[in-house]
């Protein structure tokens, strides 16, 4: 196999850092380093307790802000849930039902207590262009947020959050292993008007409210007015997400499950316990994927914002994202089998910045049509990426002999250099069309395998930032290493030109 690189330019560049203070206090003692300009905090002689720091003064000089009074509550809720399932029927039956429920509240009582102290210790405040959030009793901790780092701020709202009138704020950095600082909770108004002057103050969009700017008037538990989430593109209607997932193999293979398990138990007899539990956990393991989509993704709506998207989607947990433009590396539109009997596919971003890590993968923001139909996939493809039409790629295909390799679906791979990007078609029952800009092409790279160097073939990826960029598959040997040339050279023009 060989493997031979070429890289078409540099990273993006590094987020501006400020500088430290030129010189030591009088004194000899050095303060600490304050980015975004804001004035160090005064040193506090040993012994004199400080709680909390000082406000920055100037044009930030704000109050340290706590979470909502009711977020205690919700994080005692949810220590409830996790004792109740902790403790198991056999401790039920052996302590007795009166027992139990002194035991259930009691610790129930002890975690809102402890809820209650952390609530009381935990604040945040912005400083300069810098977001400082406090947290810990015993032992303290601060989190420093540099804003120019912040790709995206989330409000999440779970059920019980919905069903309180609060929300939850996240904040995706620039090679954060994790989802950063969530501010639990805060009432929706609130949350939605510091997610918007923090994503002014990153440059994410128009001038940042000011800090004491009241937020204008909504009922509790309800989101801002619809005029501020920018100019709705699409709305994908709850049926047709439905119906999509009922045409998945899941769904499909359900009923002779269902079928298998009901022959089981009627030749059977009779049942153990652990049979029966182990074919349910089956079942829903096998249901969950689908179920999960449907909820995730209930009420989707895209919006454009300036230089930024906005996703609002979600049933149990609503969720609201803002993803930049400038940080897209590829598009994916993807055709299931099942249905393009309905002409439906659907699209997916990667977006450089955000942890592929992250255990939870509801938090990236990589949807971008659930579900449609090929014109309004277009038309959103033509918003994300100007002048690129989904409907009008014409991808050559292979070589003939690459049948060899593929002898049922040669057709089904091709490749095409366009205007602003590089697009790749792959899969046979599942097809698949990847999009990347010239721009955001990271390195070229020319890999040929065994089987390939006998057919004279080579695969040629562009590489992205954090993705896995697209691959034109099975080349001619000469046409592979001219590819790879040629997306060098654009892709320098196109960081040139950007």
């Amino acid at each position: 196999m060989s493997d031979r690189p070429a890289e078409p330019g540099t990273g993006p560049p590094r987020p501006p850092g400020g500088a430290p203070p030129a010189g030591p206090p009088p004194g000899g003692a050095v303060p600490p380093y304050a980015p975004g300009g804001a004035p160090p905090y005064t040193a506090v002689p040993p012994g004199v307790p400080q709680p909390w720091p000082a406000a920055a003064a100037g044009g930030d000089g704000e109050p340290r802000q706590r979470l909502h009074p009711l977020s205690p509550l919700l994080h005692g809720a949810k220590s409830l849930v996790v004792v109740i399932a902790g403790l198991s029927w056999s401790t039920l039956s052996r302590v007795g039902f009166g027992w139990f429920a002194a035991m259930v509240v009691v610790l129930a009582l002890g975690a809102t207590v402890l809820s209650v102290v952390s609530w009381y210790n935990t604040g945040y405040h912005v400083v300069g262009r810098e977001l400082r959030v406090y947290e810990g009793l015993l032992w303290r901790r601060t989190r420093a947020i540099p804003l120019e780092r912040l790709q995206a701020v989330e409000v999440v709202r779970p059920l019980l959050a919905q069903l309180t009138g609060l929300a939850e704020l996240r904040l995706e950095v620039v090679g954060g292993g994790k989802t950063e600082a969530p501010l639990a909770y805060l009432g929706v108004a609130d949350a939605a008007r510091l997610r918007e002057r923090l994503l002014a103050l990153a440059g994410r969009t128009s001038q940042p409210p000011e800090p004491g700017l009241a937020a204008p008037a909504t009922a509790p538990g309800t989101a801002p007015p619809a005029a501020a989430v920018g100019r709705p593109l699409h709305a994908v209607r709850n049926q047709n997400l439905l119906v999509s997932q009922l045409l998945t193999p899941q769904a499909l293979l359900l009923p002779f499950g269902l079928a298998f398990v009901v022959v089981q138990f009627l030749t059977a007899g009779s049942w153990s316990f652990v049979a029966v539990a182990s074919t349910l956990t089956a079942m829903a393991g096998v249901l969950l994927q689908p179920i999960r989509r449907v909820l995730d993704d209930w009420n989707f709506r895209l919006a454009r914002d300036g230089g930024t998207l906005r996703v609002h989607n979600g049933l149990l947990e609503t969720r609201a994202q803002t993803v930049p433009l400038d940080r897209v590396q590829t598009v994916r539109a993807t055709w299931p089998l099942l249905w393009r009997v309905k002409g439906w596919l659907r699209l997916r971003l990667e977006v450089a910045g955000y942890s592929v890590a992250e255990a939870d993968d509801r938090n990236r923001p990589d949807r971008l049509l659930p579900v449609g139909d090929l014109p309004t996939a277009t038309m959103i493809v033509g918003e994300v990426l100007p002048g690129v039409r989904l409907d009008a790629l014409a991808l050559s295909p292979p070589p003939p002999r690459a049948r060899w390799l593929h002898p049922l679906g040669r057709g089904a791979f091709g490749a095409g250099l366009f205007e602003r990007v590089f697009a790749t078609r792959s899969g046979l029952l599942t097809r698949q069309v990847a999009i990347v800009p010239y721009a955001r092409i990271q390195s070229v790279r020319v890999v040929q395998g065994p089987a390939q160097r006998r057919l004279g073939l080579a695969t040629v990826h562009a590489d992205t930032a954090g993705g896995s960029g697209a691959a034109a598959q099975d080349r001619d040997l000469s046409e592979a290493w001219g590819l790879a040339a040629e997306l060098t050279a654009r892709a320098h023009a196109a960081r040139r030109a950007g």
